[in-house]
């Protein structure tokens, strides 16, 4: 690690290996100023909301110059926390920062996106729009209150409708201004922590205890370090961590216990997506662990912006995960997914040790209609080094005959117990295969 300094900022750059070009990923040094939000009215005990407070206390910080807003020991509630560039937000130890979980706290809505769909929707938790040097530290947590989320889980059908009226915009140009969801009962729940269009991020050695929906949200995001986390949210799309058209990033050293997928890659949803033309690049995931979740690595199925240079290495899954290396995609997306690689890692049990399907549409297949086809090109996928106790199928690659997946490489792959099937290929163009091996093929006859 070294420092890198201008007149105005100071840098620490840490060096990332990687399979492919990848630059040195910065580090805002805050300055050495703290600005405690006590000092601007803020009351502890988890009973008065002290939204006005921190958000005084997080002006301060940014007018002068930057450097850490705290969050003291004891339980503060909140609404939305809005950043502003060069701002710290601190949990020091024992601090519990709970958010409040009336909706209309979270309203004006603000720009943000819904399942790779750009619309204006009820505030995020934790919320930045085109900050700098913006950062989550220190070893508090985070906590919402969820009664009121855990009734929008269920997704009942004007919640639907509305996500059918969102699709419906985006496929036909509507400007995002008038995309706005924040009402009836659309009930699109908000994100934890959604950063858009932001610099230089850095998430580092907090707790997470649930969320209303995706858990941390990077979104349009250029460089930052998410490292030392403790996430756990076992709620409806509870992913762990979405990097969606973001560049530059270092995941490491975290811990997900996920109701959903647990490291999610994703670059938007169709026309939105070709619209902003910004690939997720240049993601190196490193020591991991994943007590549970959908999978280990996701890639998809919002991938029309294209997904490149992704390394996961190092990671285990040591309990179940559902699928543990998960391309994902349909005929709707377009994009491409090309150099992404996983080595060195291992998990208990799963469905499938690599799984590539080129027609996940979910409930999608029959609510909205396909306005325009694209294919996905995928080419390039590694595979090294991997064991698993466990797996109903080593890989399962269901390719699009339109246009195959191109040069996979799977290598030093070891299954304890397999028990459906070794391998499925279907529209693949060269792929390697070496040294996979199992010790037991079990074919059970109660598996679908």
């Amino acid at each position: 690690m070294t420092s890198c300094n201008s007149p105005m900022t100071h840098y620490e750059t840490i060096d990332v290996q990687a399979p492919f070009p990848m630059d040195s990923v910065k580090v805002f040094i805050y300055p050495k100023k703290d600005f405690s939000i006590v000092d601007y009215g803020a009351v502890s005990g988890g009973k008065t909301i002290n939204t006005q407070a921190i958000a005084k206390a997080i002006e301060a910080c940014s007018k002068a110059g930057g450097g850490r807003v705290i969050i003291p020991s004891g339980e503060w509630l909140t609404g939305p926390v809005h950043f502003k560039s060069n701002v710290n937000l601190h949990l020091s130890d024992g601090a519990v920062l709970s958010f409040t979980d009336n909706p209309t706290d979270y309203l004006p809505a603000v720009m943000t996106s819904w399942e790779g769909m750009e619309c204006y929707n009820y505030s995020p938790l934790l919320y930045a729009f085109e900050c700098q040097n913006i950062a989550i530290t220190g070893t508090g947590i985070l906590k919402p209150h969820m009664d009121t989320w855990k009734v929008w889980f269920k997704r009942p059908k004007p919640h639907m409708d509305a996500l059918a009226e969102l699709y419906t915009m985006a496929s036909t140009d509507i400007p995002v201004k008038e995309r706005q969801m924040a009402v009836g009962e659309n009930n699109l729940r908000p994100h934890l922590i959604h950063f858009n269009r932001c610099n230089n991020v850095l998430l580092d050695s907090f707790k997470i205890r649930e969320s209303p929906f995706w858990t941390i949200h990077l979104y349009l995001c250029n460089g930052g370090v998410v490292r030392n986390l403790d996430v756990k949210a076992h709620g409806h799309n509870n992913d762990g961590v979405d990097l969606e058209m973001s560049r530059n990033f270092l995941i490491e050293n975290c811990t997900f216990d996920q109701g959903d997928d647990a490291v999610v890659i994703k670059s938007g949803r169709n026309r939105d997506a070709w619209r902003l033309n910004a690939p997720c690049e240049n993601i190196v995931i490193r020591n991991c662990t994943i007590l549970k979740g959908h999978t280990l690595l996701g890639i998809g199925s919002e991938i029309s912006g294209g997904v490149r240079n992704i390394y996961m290495h190092d990671c285990e899954a040591p309990n179940s995960v559902h699928r543990f290396f998960f391309i994902k995609t349909n005929h709707r997306r377009g994009g491409f997914v090309e150099n992404v690689y996983m080595e060195n890692v291992k998990c208990g049990s799963t469905l499938r040790v690599l799984e590539i399907d080129t027609d996940v549409l979910y409930q999608w297949k029959d609510i909205v209609p396909t306005y325009e086809e694209r294919i996905t090109r995928i080419d390039g996928i590694y595979l090294n080094n991997a064991y698993c106790h466990s797996a109903d199928a080593i890989y399962d690659l269901k390719g699009d005959s339109r246009l195959p997946i191109q040069n996979v490489e799977i290598k030093n792959v070891h299954v304890g117990v397999v028990n459906e099937f070794i391998k499925n290929v279907h529209f693949v163009e060269n792929i390697t295969e070496e040294h996979v091996i199992y010790d037991k093929l079990v074919i059970n006859t109660n598996k679908k």
